[in-house]
């Protein structure tokens, strides 16, 4: 039952590409009405796309601005079009643009994690079951769609580096190195994992392992590529003088005792972007193979095992002391220790976990076999739960949430180009209006010019004053630059159900006018509209959709 051969491998394999092909599958099948994340998700990436696909500048200059959004967002804001994503969103139905790029993204994964495996830590044939079932549920975590391979892909790059390493000159290894730059983001995963590297070379040079300079140049290599492809990214942070959103980015808020409890969270949970599902199955075999360790005492024949169990605790406590408030006198000394997140480092978790999950199976396997068996198919079965299908049940669906019927009514009702005046939202993401086509005012992204968030922020400036929550949320981020009111606080999905109502809006309007403001949509009625210099245009319903629209006009 436990021994394998080729034959049995290739089966296993084949296997494991069909649970993949079905994880999958219900994005193909149900198309626009899947169910798919919206955090980060629907609410951004997806309406981006769109946008910079029907501005015509995804090749545009990098002083190009697209004046749908903010009346100017800057163009290197929506990344760059070296990146494969933007074409698959450039060439297909959004839809269909997204199941390619989950198949892709998790059959790399699965790819890359059993080339490491099989050639680096579990490279006894009898263990095929163990390297290709943690492949296999490690291609089915629920990553973050936009990141594709930004931590899916590591395990693929960490096979070639190490084979750099050991002196192959295979030409695969190059390839690798040369392509996954075009299907990830170094600031959504690569920068920590090849700033790792590079302190990995460094630690052999001072073991007295030699320079070798073909595994440092490999490491070179790899950020040059980066660095080409993130153009955009690397003149906006190093030559863009304007002050943008980042530079108001404060995230050194929490006490001692805070971060503490931070860092068993996200030792035990994980995080949403780098998401390992690691808390039920894969946390107890890694626990039990250390106390086996601890009691053989064979510290030194499993070094690696215990190396990476220290390192996945080492990676929660430094996400967590990112945000310890002992850092202020550092981040006021040295601002680009706000404007970019270095808590990112976290982003190496999965792929740490899961080669701990597989050296915790090989550990477990030599004293109970049937054990490692179960384990395995046990963690693929939670795995396949976290399927977005199941998971996003009770969010609206893809065309729930877009709802193009609605909007186009919208849009024939106002019966005016489109690019002729301003729309914001209440209770409604701004990637919805943006997603069809309206010009917005309000939006979600990371990265603006920091004057129209002043501009904009006169807007709701007596909504802040009244919920200090919006208001810090705002002042020391900014990235969702909505129209946030103290009565909804951060929740911007009021569903067609919702009997929520505004009965206490204070806007001012001067100067949404003057930046082109005519319309708000409004996910509920707001009641002293009056008061607020609006009216209500019309309502809006629609089968199809997830939301009831009221149409206000700025008199």
């Amino acid at each position: 039952m436990f021994s394998f051969n080729n034959n049995n491998e290739q089966k296993l394999l084949i296997i494991a590409f069909v649970v993949i092909v079905l994880c999958v599958s219900p994005l193909f099948i149900l198309g626009e009405n899947a169910h798919i994340r919206v955090h980060d998700n629907l609410d951004s990436n997806l309406a981006w796309y769109r946008v910079l696909t029907e501005s015509g500048q995804i090749l545009g200059p990098i002083n190009a601005t697209i004046p749908q959004i903010i009346n100017g967002l800057p163009r290197n804001a929506l990344g760059t079009e070296f990146s494969l994503i933007v074409w698959l969103y450039a060439l297909f139905p959004t839809m269909l643009a997204y199941a390619i790029s989950q198949f892709i993204t998790r059959f790399f994964a699965f790819f890359g994690m059993y080339l490491l495996l099989k050639k680096h830590f579990l490279t006894n044939p009898e263990w095929a079951l163990l390297r290709i079932g943690t492949a296999l549920t490690f291609a089915l975590t629920p990553f973050w769609p936009s990141g594709m391979l930004s931590t899916l892909g590591m395990p693929l790059a960490l096979w070639a580096f190490l084979n750099i390493r050991k002196g192959e000159n295979g030409w695969t290894n190059y390839v690798v190195l040369t392509l996954l730059p075009l299907y990830s983001s170094i600031v959504l995963g690569f920068f920590f994992f090849l700033s790792a590297m590079g302190i990995f070379w460094l630690t052999d040079v001072l073991r007295g392992k030699g320079w070798n300079w073909r595994f440092f140049l490999s490491i070179a290599y790899m950020t040059l590529i980066f660095f080409i492809t993130e153009y955009r990214l690397v003149y906006s942070f190093l030559f863009d003088d304007e002050p943008n959103s980042r530079d108001e980015y404060f995230h050194a808020r929490l006490s001692f005792w805070q971060s503490i409890r931070l860092t068993l969270k996200n030792f035990i949970d994980g995080h949403h972007h780098a998401a390992t599902i690691h808390t039920l199955i894969i946390l107890p075999s890694i626990i039990l193979a250390f106390v086996f360790i601890f009691y053989k005492r064979n510290w030194k024949q499993e070094k690696v095992f215990v190396f990476l169990f220290w390192l996945n605790i080492a990676l929660s406590a430094w996400y967590a002391f990112w945000f310890y408030k002992g850092w202020l006198p550092l981040t006021e000394r040295f601002h680009f220790l706000d404007t970019f997140n270095f808590a990112r480092y976290h982003f190496l978790r999965p792929l740490v976990i899961y080669v701990l999950f597989a050296l915790s199976l090989k550990i477990l396997w030599f004293h109970w076999k049937k054990l490692t068996t179960f384990l395995v198919l046990a963690q693929v079965i939670v795995a396949f739960h976290f399927n977005e299908e199941l998971l996003f049940q009770k969010k609206p669906t893809f065309k729930q949430f877009f709802a193009v019927e609605q909007f186009n009514e919208v849009k024939e009702h106002i019966g005016l180009p489109q690019e002729t005046y301003r729309v914001a939202s209440i209770g409604l993401h701004p990637a919805i209006a943006q997603y069809n086509g309206f010009y917005t005012l309000d939006t979600y992204n990371n990265f603006y010019p920091l004057s129209y968030k002043y501009e904009f922020r006169k807007i709701i400036e007596k909504e802040l004053a009244k919920n200090k929550t919006i208001r810090t949320y705002f002042d020391e981020w900014g990235g969702r630059c909505y129209l946030f009111t103290a009565e909804l606080g951060k929740h911007y999905m009021f569903k067609k159900s919702s009997k929520k109502r505004l009965k206490n809006l204070e806007l001012n309007l001067e100067p949404f006018k003057d930046m082109g403001g005519k319309y708000i949509f409004s996910a509920i009625p707001i009641d002293n509209a009056n008061a607020n210099n609006l009216e209500l245009d019309k309502v809006f319903k629609s089968k199809s959709s997830a939301w009831k629209i009221y149409l206000y006009k700025v008199l």
